[in-house]
């Protein structure tokens, strides 16, 4: 597929994961990619795989992102971390990265990105949610805050870009199979003082009807639908990827 050639698109979190999936699609629908991740040489790397382009950047460092101005014709907010913790025992400053790597650093992207497109009456935002900004789960107190507030920054983002061709989608799947799923494995087995071969069934998939992890290559091709023109009335939506847990 070729629907994306001519276009410009910028992912955060760009290096693994969804944002290295999403990178592949898009550049296989022909868009110029742009991988924004803080590891550097991971991004330069697949850049160069795909004929890119790379920014090493810190998101949490939100006063560089103030005064910037993207010229890109895509934005993928995927970037995300994960802590798993009782409210009691959650450490302050971890709430406080997670709402601004999630919900700060896009809003602050999306704000820089507008003006272009707005200008060229074209623009495609798509915001990497999950099932947890749509339903909530014990432990993760900022994850769930940040992802419900993303689903807000990216509804407001449809009304006001709507008139100008610019549209605002999340993506929610459920766990996919990414370094960030992996680590929480260890931190649930602690948390739950279960085995970590427990956690999968027991845990992550347990209110799943289909019992498997989401491979990342399967949200980037939602990912991928949503920038395309045959998308251009599909905006303010949260399309589910998450195995039936949300049709409880």
């Amino acid at each position: 597929m070729t629907d994306l050639t001519g276009r410009s698109a910028l992912i955060t979190g760009g290096a693994s994961g969804i944002g290295a999936a999403c990178a592949r699609e898009l550049a296989a629908r022909g868009a110029v990619v742009t991988l924004a991740d803080i590891d550097g040489d991971g991004a330069a790397a697949l850049a160069e795989e795909l004929g890119g382009k790379s920014w090493t950047v810190d998101l949490l460092t939100v006063a560089d992102l103030e005064q910037l101005a993207l010229e890109t014709d895509i934005l993928v907010n995927n970037a995300g971390i994960q802590r798993v913790n009782p409210i009691e025992e959650f450490a302050p400053r971890h709430f406080r990265d997670l709402l601004t790597l999630m919900v700060e650093a896009p809003f602050l992207l999306t704000r820089a990105a507008l003006p272009h497109m707005y200008r060229q009456g074209f623009g495609r935002i798509v915001n990497i949610s999950s099932v947890h900004g749509l339903r909530a789960s014990a432990y993760k107190v900022a994850y769930v805050t940040a992802k419900h507030g993303l689903e807000g920054l990216s509804k407001v983002t449809a009304l006001e870009g709507g008139p100008h061709g610019v549209t605002s989608n999340c993506v929610n799947p459920g766990y996919v199979r990414t370094p960030l799923v992996d680590k929480q494995i260890a931190d649930q087995a602690k948390v739950h003082d279960i085995p970590e071969q427990q956690v999968l069934e027991r845990i992550l998939l347990t209110e799943s009807a289909i019992k498997r992890l989401v491979e990342p290559s399967e949200v980037a091709s939602l990912v991928g639908w949503l920038t395309s023109t045959d998308a251009g009335m599909v905006t303010g939506a949260s399309y589910t990827m998450d195995g039936g847990w949300s049709a409880r």
